[in-house]
């Protein structure tokens, strides 16, 4: 006579359901624990065409985190996004002196001495001319 065990359905949701919601409540409690970024927009210039804000900016994302200077081009209007791909972005907190040239070019003046961590020559077929120290 063989005899077989039968997992009933209820027992079946039990053993899967509470431990996802154990782990999920874990989860979710750990991550107020978690640093948090902030962002702080410093300068913010639209585009002759209307088709960009130009944004200057820095995160900041806890304790760890060193000056930083980031460029960026944005939808007309829209806040900056967590996620934002800066064209430009410095370790020191500078004033870029952001300006659109006659042409629709961005200008931004980089101080001397400074780590660059990313320098781009385009955004969005917008070119970029940066003056050094100035």
């Amino acid at each position: 006579m063989t005899t077989t065990h039968k997992l009933g359905f209820r027992n079946l949701i039990a053993f899967t359901t509470l431990p996802a919601l154990l782990i999920g409540g874990l989860l979710w409690a750990l991550a107020g624990f978690l640093p948090s970024c902030g962002t702080r927009e410093a300068a913010r210039l639209t585009a002759p065409d209307q088709a960009f804000d130009l944004v200057v900016f820095s995160r900041s994302c806890g304790a760890d985190t060193g000056p930083n200077t980031q460029a960026a081009l944005l939808p007309v209007g829209d806040s900056i996004p967590d996620d934002a791909a800066s064209f430009l972005s410095i370790g020191a907190d500078a004033d870029l002196a952001p300006r659109w040239d006659g042409f629709a070019h961005i200008e931004l003046t980089i101080p001397d001495s400074v780590k660059i961590y990313r320098q781009d020559d385009t955004v969005a077929g917008i070119a970029i001319i940066y003056y050094q120290g100035r």
